[in-house]
């Protein structure tokens, strides 16, 4: 016999806007998460085949599933089985809780700012309308800048709490170099928000409905400076100065080991992906279709839901574009010396952004009040 509680379930299920928006939320973030994990392993898998197809060698080959070698594709998957199941070993006289806590500052930021990039329209379920954004914020931009600030902290306690003086100097360098481009990348945002008058990534997207209002063609010298930071803050070639592999050791990670050091980089990779998206949502139209309105493709498609795959899918290609940059650049400049890098940032980057800002706000004026 079954036994009657008189509690009825299905009152405690009421759905409204807030249970609907904390499903959602719960949903994306989880689909969101699953797959930045994804990304570490097959970005190092493709920049060990890129270049091998570069300098006409093979690369990657061997590991796959018993007689298939699918391309070396599970090499990958090796490396991080064996560094998850490598031994930690922590050094004599580090930090412990700094030392443990500095690949936490890495991973964290690059996740958080994950979730306010718009990747595609808005879903409507059963009257409800769900953007594709883990977190739809009006302040966009402020808090993927204030969210991605914090990722200094993570670089300078790991050379820090390392007691290694390589690793100490390596975080300072690591250290100076963001904030000296968090600066002028910071700048070459501004002109867009004065273009499309919001700091929501949503409404800025939706603004670039045709291809000629992208902010490749309304602002293409934030774009040049945009990417030239976006390598500066990632750390890679050939700003790559804070791992100096020749000079040292390998910067500020030298004494990590086991799954922290692997923190490290998928912090950077994350951090490469967030940035790619944020470039491509900003100047290349996010998800929008090239030559076709947001609105023709619900006229042609019959439904919203429909065009939101073809959304997503947009966002993705164009952010593998900027992948690909990054992977190519590695492997085709040299590494700028400490001096040049500083030079660039603060004697080039930085005048042209602030003259950036104040010819936009001046032709924007122009225009508007003429």
């Amino acid at each position: 016999m079954g036994m009657n509680l008189g509690i009825d379930f299905s009152s405690l299920l009421q759905w409204n806007d807030f249970t609907v928006d904390l499903a959602a939320f719960a949903v994306k973030f989880a689909i969101l998460v699953g797959g930045l994990l994804q990304l570490p392993p097959l970005l190092v898998w493709i920049e060990r085949r890129v270049p091998a197809l570069m300098q006409r060698r093979r690369g990657p080959n061997r590991v796959g599933i018993f007689k298939w070698r699918l391309y070396g594709l599970l090499q990958s998957l090796a490396d991080t089985v064996k560094l998850i199941f490598k031994e930690e070993v922590v050094p004599d006289g580090a930090h412990k809780v700094f030392y443990h806590l500095a690949p936490v500052f890495c991973v964290f930021p690059a996740f958080l700012v994950a979730c306010a990039i718009p990747y595609g329209p808005d879903l409507a379920i059963y009257g409800y309308k769900i953007p594709l954004s883990v977190v739809r914020m009006d302040v966009g931009f402020l808090f993927i800048f204030a969210i991605s600030s914090l990722a200094v902290y993570g670089v300078a306690l790991a050379g820090w709490a390392s007691n290694n003086k390589y690793s100490l100097m390596g975080s300072l360098r690591a250290s100076a170099q963001m904030i000296s481009y968090e600066i002028p990348l910071g700048m070459s945002l501004i002109p867009i928000v004065l273009i499309y008058g919001t700091l929501d990534l949503g409404k800025i997207v939706e603004a670039q409905n045709s291809f000629f209002q992208w902010g490749v063609f309304t602002a293409p010298v934030s774009l040049l400076i945009f990417v030239i930071c976006m390598f500066a803050e990632t750390n890679r070639a050939p700003f790559d100065l804070a791992e100096a592999e020749g000079e040292l050791v390998a910067g500020f990670h030298t004494e990590y080991n086991s799954a922290k050091f692997a923190a490290f980089f998928l912090g950077e990779y994350v951090s490469m992906f967030v940035l790619s998206c944020l470039a491509s949502t900003v100047f290349f139209g996010g998800w929008q279709v090239p030559f076709v309105s947001y609105d023709a493709l619900v006229t042609m498609l019959g439904s919203p839901n429909f065009v939101a795959p073809i959304g997503i899918l947009m966002l993705l290609l164009k952010a593998a574009f900027f992948m690909w940059v990054y992977i190519w650049v590695r492997w085709t400049l040299p590494r700028f010396r400490y001096d040049q890098l500083m030079s660039l940032g603060w004697k080039f980057m930085l005048p042209i952004g602030l003259a950036n800002v104040v010819v936009t706000a001046i032709v924007l004026a122009v225009l508007r009040f003429k």
